[in-house]
């Protein structure tokens, strides 16, 4: 592990319980109090991006599988994402991984599964998926992750092909299969899940479920598509479309089926990544579902109560600026130019770019690619996980994203593709544009795989942000970021008269005169889970004059002089800022 910056912390312990005394010598001064004089660092904000592959160290043997057999399902080409995630409470990001399963025409030895990986610390990864019990068999496809009964402990839903499945953290490093009970699974034999997420849809303080679906399908129907005479996997076109599910939580562990009350069961479509963000400004989540062609892309609007308009077209993230229909893959969202409002970066198909919509305000968005320079090196590629990410921390979100066709006999039938491809990297040049630097970005960056689902979060505890990616059909990439550190700041928000981990409510970090907002996201990018305890890169700035929280349900809460290099939990009743506690204290 790297030698953190001076008075950085280092391993945080996360109880379910927000205790006052919790290191209450350094607790925050609570709102009013005098702001002290910016410090600074001699950090280079020009630096290089820089990755480690590091998977061999970390003990993870997971290997994804899709079920192929040279049948060319579709389903095998779109599998799967994954989740990073506390579900131990002891402060260290885990790793969750969805797997496929055997489809007809094919066999395995050992009898494929998702699998857990318990954060140990030091790039060392524990197998823990028996004793937690999430072992889930099914064709896996999306995961999402949120505390749906306000215990204070992560619980985690997956989207598969068939019945979908909601594991309940029971605080004692197991899970139970509540799926029956909970009223979730969504079961259809022939219904391929998608992107998922834990909202709070109908702004009552409890979690609901987004869960996204692609397309019907069962190898009965034996659709086959050919190029030049070679079969390749048939285009979502083929296959009737299915709308998303929303399922209301009632309070009781049980939830309410409001897909067609809500207005979302009226719109089907290929689902594929999605995201929840307030795109307005107006204290309610609104969602983004990426839609492999066909209709384009939906962008639903809140209007408080749970109910929504579809209105992508209106609001210009339906298509691209040339009114192309895109084949859509993963979404993330972020305030890539730093103006208080959600953007988002939409990855997509061969000989497509990937797009960034810039939100202008109400409800509006404008395609920026061309003049951003956000689609560089997609073009040739098929371009899956995604994140709008500081990966230098310097205060300005780069874009990464994972690459890989779904075609895969692609390299014998078009020269100008190829099946494995490496990841990339555009750094914000922090004047409205991206520049690719990954040529430069270290040895981790230049082997090539089939990237689908992928997350960004601070496994090592050092400030910045490391990767993981799912390959499909191989082992998982383990991305150690060994860039330049500028000073950072990570929070974990803990609601109380909200939802419990805070899904859905804004942040303001003010340093200077740099202002940066980013929201608790539950499901992003290609239909996976990260971040959860929300990272913010300071550049030189070694203090923070001011954050605020805007909870969902209009209430605020606010900071000041807070100090850089920590991880900080903001909880919201008491309206006061505790620096976690290190393992060893």
């Amino acid at each position: 592990m790297r030698e953190l910056p001076a008075g950085a912390s280092k391993v945080p312990v996360a109880p379910p319980e927000w205790a006052p005394q919790a290191r209450d010598s350094r607790v925050a001064t609570a709102a009013g109090a005098a702001s002290k004089p910016d410090g600074g660092t001699s950090f280079r904000s020009d630096g290089p991006i820089r990755f480690q592959d590091v998977t061999q160290q970390t003990g993870v043997d997971f290997l994804h599988v899709d079920g192929s057999s040279g049948r060319h399902y579709i389903v095998e080409s779109v599998a799967s994402g994954m989740a990073t995630f506390d579900y131990d409470n002891d402060g260290w990001a885990d790793v969750y991984f969805i797997n496929g399963t055997a489809l007809p025409g094919c066999q395995y030895a050992n009898v494929p599964r998702n699998r857990l990986f318990r954060n140990r610390g030091d790039w060392r990864f524990d197998d823990v998926t028996d004793a937690a019990g999430v072992g889930d068999l099914k064709f896996g496809l999306g995961v999402t992750v949120g505390d749906h009964d306000q215990d204070g402990f992560a619980d985690v839903y997956i989207s598969n092909l068939g019945a979908n499945v909601l594991y309940r953290n029971n605080g004692d490093g197991s899970f139970s299969d509540v799926t029956d009970t909970s009223g979730v699974a969504a079961e259809d034999s022939e219904r391929v899940g998608a992107g998922a997420a834990f909202l709070d849809a109908d702004v009552d303080g409890d979690l609901d479920i987004l869960a996204a679906n692609y397309l019907r399908f069962s190898p009965e129907m034996k659709v086959v598509n050919y190029w030049r005479g070679v079969p390749i996997y048939p285009g979502p076109e083929r296959f009737p479309p299915v709308a998303a599910c929303l399922f209301l939580n009632n309070g009781d562990g049980t939830f309410t089926n409001a897909s067609e009350s809500s207005g979302i069961g009226r719109h089907p479509g290929y689902g594929m990544g999605i995201v929840c963000a307030d795109v307005e400004g107006d204290g309610d989540t609104d969602l983004f579902v990426g839609n492999d062609g066909g209709p384009g892309n939906f962008l639903f609007i809140n209007d408080g109560r749970g109910r929504f308009e579809q209105t992508a077209i209106e609001s210009g993230v339906a298509y691209t600026a040339g009114g192309l229909v895109n084949g859509n893959m993963g979404v993330d969202s972020g305030d890539y130019d730093n103006d208080g409002r959600p953007d988002f970066f939409v990855t997509s198909y061969q000989h497509q770019l990937a797009i960034l919509y810039r939100n202008l305000g109400d409800g509006r968005f404008e395609d920026v690619t061309q003049r951003t320079g956000a689609g560089i090196g997609s073009f040739g590629q098929v371009t899956w996980g995604c994140g709008l990410v500081d990966l230098d921390c310097d205060g300005h979100r780069d874009i990464f994203y994972v690459c890989g066709h779904l075609i895969d006999n692609i390299d014998s039938i078009d020269d100008s593709a190829s099946y494995l491809a490496r990841p990339v990297v555009l750094r914000n040049t922090r004047e409205g544009r991206f520049v690719d630097v990954s040529p430069q970005s270290g040895e981790g960056l230049q082997k090539k795989s089939v990237g689908r689902g992928a997350a960004f979060e601070d496994l090592d505890h050092d400030g910045d942000l490391d990767v993981v990616i799912l390959n499909s059909r191989r082992e998982p990439t383990f991305l150690r970021n060994d860039s330049p550190l500028g000073q950072w700041i990570q929070l974990e928000l803990h609601g109380t008269t909200t939802c419990r981990d805070a899904v859905g409510a804004r942040v303001t970090v003010t340093t200077g005169k740099q202002v940066q907002t980013a929201e608790v996201h539950s499901g992003r990018a290609y239909q996976s889970h990260f971040g959860t305890r929300l990272h913010f890169g300071l550049g030189s700035h070694s203090r923070i004059d001011r954050v605020e929280v805007h909870w969902e349900g209009g209430e605020t809460s606010r900071w000041e002089d807070l100090e850089a290099n920590a991880f900080v939990a903001l909880v919201q009743e008491s309206a006061r800022a505790f620096v976690l506690p290190l393992a060893n204290e």
